[in-house]
């Protein structure tokens, strides 16, 4: 998972650098930047000292001394002043000049803390959008692992319109398991959808009646001898992706995206599967298509699943934002 969103102290993790929220004086302060500065000892204090302090939006690089991480890189964040001073800019070029100098020096893993939240006052849910994008952007091209690190989960808040609306949707599609009847393909509706999603990966578009009608049931039931490894690849060529496209989108690193590919009988986990459904902009019946070949199915007696539901209904197919929201609601992340 190229970018993961952690809760953790960030002065604990083991990756090759961290990110330090610090003022213009780089000479230490409160929040995280004194809680670094004290993890790593006083020698960052004195490496600090001759870089002449750094302007808001930049960053400078340190070793870490006594910190797991190989580096610090230091950044100055902007001071929130309702919005029209330029401090989203500023607040966008913190992450981009971090993962460039990370990408200059060859780090291959960094740890960022939500930048000017703390004592700088920048809105929460506006901040995470600005880190998501860079991050997501930077990810396109470059190969690194990247962790947005959340003290408490409190200092992690979605909108007020979205968490509520989502809210909304859970209560109101949520049954208890007892009462969640699965899906079962014994209708001449459910022969339809396996009929369709089976002709769409053939013909790559909808067929029909006329050919929904001269393919009986067991037909289609041949077709779903795929494994999950062959099913993926065929929607990629139905949805005209490339591999790259796909996996990047799915927050999937290149080395098991060709573990996937190389192995016929790869068994995903539901997270990562669901991913890749999100990837290809799959819709629900394409989605509970694709799980199946895993063994999976969404229910409404899981939180999880029917915040995928919400999303996948509402056409709303960036990972980021649905890692996002269920990072907020303290579910586990996809892929």
């Amino acid at each position: 998972m190229p970018f993961e969103i952690i809760r953790a102290d960030i002065t604990t993790l083991k990756v090759d650098a961290i990110v330090n929220a610090a003022n213009t004086s780089l000479l230490g302060g409160g929040g995280v930047d004194g809680a670094i500065h004290k993890a790593a000892g006083p020698k960052l204090l004195e490496a600090c000292k001759p870089l002449g302090g750094c302007v808001v939006g930049q960053c400078k690089l340190t070793k870490g001394f006594d910190l797991p991480a190989k580096y610090v890189i230091h950044t100055v964040g902007p001071i929130w002043q309702g919005g029209n001073s330029g401090e989203g800019e500023h607040l966008l070029s913190c992450y981009a000049t971090a993962l460039e100098l990370a990408k200059d020096r060859k780090i291959e893993s960094i740890a960022f803390p939500l930048i000017s939240t703390g004592a700088y006052g920048f809105p929460k849910d506006l901040a995470i959008t600005i880190a998501s994008n860079v991050i997501r952007n930077f990810l396109i091209d470059n190969d690194m692992m990247i962790y947005l690190v959340v003290f408490d989960r409190d200092a992690f808040k979605l909108s007020q319109s979205r968490h509520a609306s989502i809210k909304a949707y859970i209560d109101d599609h949520f049954v208890d398991e007892h009462h969640d009847h699965r899906r079962q393909y014994n209708s001449v509706d459910d022969e339809a959808f396996v009929t369709y999603s089976i002709n769409k990966m053939i013909y790559k578009e909808a067929p029909d009646k006329s050919i929904k009608k001269q393919r009986s049931l067991n037909d289609v039931l041949d077709q779903l001898e795929d494994t999950f490894s062959e099913r993926l690849l065929r929607w990629i060529d139905v949805k005209e992706r490339t591999d790259v496209e796909v996996y990047k989108r799915a927050n999937i690193d290149r080395k098991h995206f060709s573990k996937i590919r190389g192995d016929k009988f790869y068994k995903p986990s539901k997270a990562t599967a669901i991913a890749f459904a999100i990837a290809l902009e799959l819709n629900r019946d394409e989605t509970d298509d694709l799980l199946l070949t895993a063994g999976y199915a969404l229910s409404n007696s899981n939180k999880f699943d029917l915040i995928i539901k919400y999303f996948i209904e509402k056409q709303i197919y960036d990972l980021y934002t649905i890692n996002e929201t269920l990072f907020a609601f303290e579910q586990p992340l996809l892929a």
